[in-house]
């Protein structure tokens, strides 16, 4: 695979990816983070990033409004719950395998 073709693809499951968890409201991401390493603030991260190294000035709200599907603080408000005691205990220990963000 050619790089330009490469790219293309790997931005098409990125749009996937994102497409997927903007349907998946029911989804935490305290689970994210339990199961995974990583949640939507996570990729939101990750995305705001990309985008400051090639020159676009987008902040940590703009980036999480493109992740989400919305301001974060309409997906607080409707789609996320409080993480219980035990979400809370498997956070804490799963910690060290979370996702590694630079600069944050």
């Amino acid at each position: 695979m050619d790089n330009d073709t490469q790219i293309k693809a790997e931005a098409a499951a990125f749009r996937a990816l994102v497409k997927h968890l903007q349907e998946r409201k029911d989804v935490q991401n305290i689970d994210l983070m339990n199961l995974s390493g990583f949640c939507r603030n996570c990729m939101s991260k990750w995305y705001m990033g990309a985008a400051n190294e090639l020159g676009e000035d987008m902040d940590y709200d703009a980036a999480r409004e493109a992740i989400y599907g919305m301001p974060f603080s309409e997906w607080k408000e409707n789609h996320q719950g409080k993480a219980s005691d035990e979400q809370m205990k498997a956070f804490a220990d799963t910690k060290p395998l979370h996702a590694k963000i630079s600069g944050h």
